[in-house]
């Protein structure tokens, strides 16, 4: 971690920061102690009059991570979706990194898939384009196949990115150590779990096989969505350095004179948008973490196409019902609600007064509501939860904020396509039909019936296990040295079967 070229790239990073002014602005979201604000000017003091880099009309930040090359604007989107370590606004300046460099060209394009495929690029496409679209670490190309002539998008991973990765991480850790020693109060940040959480991320998206296998599920969650599209994987054109979907003609959503010009809805469009978003978290517990207009497309037909599945979000059943119930929390204004489904998940300590956590959600709340419908802004919403829920104690927890980041990016977007979009209205009935399925009395008999299933399967067993059981109960010897614990499954299987019947019964019988 310690070597040569990884000191000489931690050098060149802070020279870096210090030429485009990005230094001050992290050492301050840092709030970073006198011994690490010395050691990062004096290491970036030399280089600070040989000039500017890149759009002087970019934050500092975002501009000095551009310099620095991919892996570096790769590391700016990943911690633009952490605001709990770089802070709101930070992370919201971040997310105008644009991904985008020069392309490699198509002779080296066609030279990977003839190697991936072990086939003549010939075999396989009838045709193939120039790339049409580079980013840090791929770049894609439209190409005609083979035999039915269908279009498609073939993209292809830049070649030696893998190892250029793995240096830039190892500079990575060298840095985050850098930082914890100089300054112990970062450590509560955990600036090397956020390098190993990066880490994570970058290596799932160089393996092309694992966007892939999230585009097809994906596609398999939303083939029922009317007017939301995502494109089938062509799987015998797919491996770990190249993949292929189905072509998508269509108009990028930030393209709104042409998307006027079309005759398109934007009011509905910026509501389709967000319900589709909140549907595909709260339904699926699989959504699109990276919907970004860029990302998004309007079909001829005028269908929402989504694309790029590099970043996808996954919840578990019980954070969507925790996540749905603080949301409709906040959209009927029971501030106590939400209060009571934080200390009911064990996101807020059980030892804070529940009464004064309500109080504070109120003082979030509040503003927010009593403004007008263009200024409602879920990212200064997200940003006072962040301080209330610090001040209460409640841990970071990555899936929420990831989840969280992502409505607020989609928030943006709706919102740019109608300035005056409530999202509260529009969130409103994807998340009481969330509630009306998931949550309530019908939920509840759903689980019941689930449980009494799996515990069917031992049906026929449980007579002669509650037996043995009971008879062990009864006659206890020394030389039973069997384990108790199929009998005592036994027994708690047949209490909850009788429970859920009890239940079921009680459900549909008036007393």
């Amino acid at each position: 971690m310690k070597g040569p070229h990884n000191i000489w790239r931690l050098i060149r990073t802070g020279a870096t920061f210090e030429r485009t002014g990005a230094m001050g602005a992290v050492l301050a979201a840092l709030d970073a102690p006198r011994p690490l604000r010395i050691a990062a000017h004096v290491l970036g003091w030399p280089f600070k009059f040989l000039g500017l880099r890149g759009d002087p009309g970019v934050p500092p930040l975002p501009r000095a991570l551009t310099a620095l090359g991919p892996a570096y604007i790769k590391f700016g989107q990943i911690l633009s979706t952490r605001p709990d370590v770089v802070g709101a606004e930070m992370a919201l300046q971040l997310q105008v990194l644009q991904d985008k460099l020069p392309p490699f060209s198509r002779a080296e394009a066609e030279r990977v898939v003839a190697q991936e495929m072990e086939k003549p690029i010939e075999a396989l496409f009838s045709e193939f384009s120039e790339p049409v679209a580079a980013a840090s670490i791929a770049q894609v190309h439209r190409a005609r196949l083979v035999g039915d002539g269908r279009e498609v998008a073939v993209k292809i991973l830049r070649p030696g990115i893998e190892r250029a990765f793995r240096k830039d991480i190892d500079a990575f850790y060298l840095i985050a150590w850098v930082v914890e020693t100089l300054s112990p109060a970062s450590r509560r940040l955990r600036p090397r779990d956020v390098i190993a959480h990066f880490e994570g991320v970058v290596m799932q998206e160089l393996d092309l096989r694992i966007e892939a296998s999230a585009c097809g599920e994906f596609h398999a969650n939303t083939k029922t969505d009317a007017g939301f599209v995502v494109p089938q994987v062509e799987w015998f054109l797919s491996s770990r350095r190249m993949m292929t979907l189905e072509w998508v003609t269509g108009t990028t959503l930030s393209d709104l004179e042409t998307i006027d010009a079309n005759g398109v809805d934007r009011r509905e469009m910026g509501a389709r948008v967000l319900q589709m978003f909140l549907r595909h978290a709260l339904r699926d517990g699989f959504f699109h973490a990276d919907m970004h207009h860029g990302n998004l497309k309007i079909a001829p037909n005028g269908d929402l196409v989504a694309l790029d599945f590099g970043i996808m979000g996954r919840l578990d059943a019980y954070t969507r019902r925790v996540y749905a119930e603080i949301l409709m929390g906040f959209i009927r204004k029971d501030y106590r609600r939400v209060a009571e489904v934080h200390f009911e998940a064990g996101y807020v300590p059980a030892d804070r007064d529940i009464d004064e956590f309500a109080q504070a959600l109120r003082s979030v709340g509040e503003p927010i509501f009593g403004m007008d419908a263009s200024r409602i802004s879920m990212a200064r919403l997200l940003a006072y939860l962040f301080q209330v829920t610090e001040r209460f104690g409640m841990e970071t927890r990555t899936e929420l904020i990831l989840l969280q980041r992502t409505m607020v990016v989609v928030e943006g977007v709706a919102r740019s396509l109608d300035p005056a979009i409530n999202i509260w209205t529009v969130a409103r009935p994807v998340v009481e039909d969330y509630i009306r399925e998931n949550v309530g009395p019908k939920a509840v008999l759903r689980d019941l019936y689930n449980t009494a299933r799996v515990l069917a399967r031992f049906g026929p067993r449980l007579p002669a296990l509650a037996e043995r059981a009971l008879l062990a109960q009864a006659n206890p010897t020394r030389s039973d040295r069997r384990s108790p614990w199929p009998e005592r499954l036994a027994i708690g299987g047949a209490g909850l079967i009788l429970g859920a019947a009890l239940m079921l019964v009680l459900a549909y019988v008036p007393l």
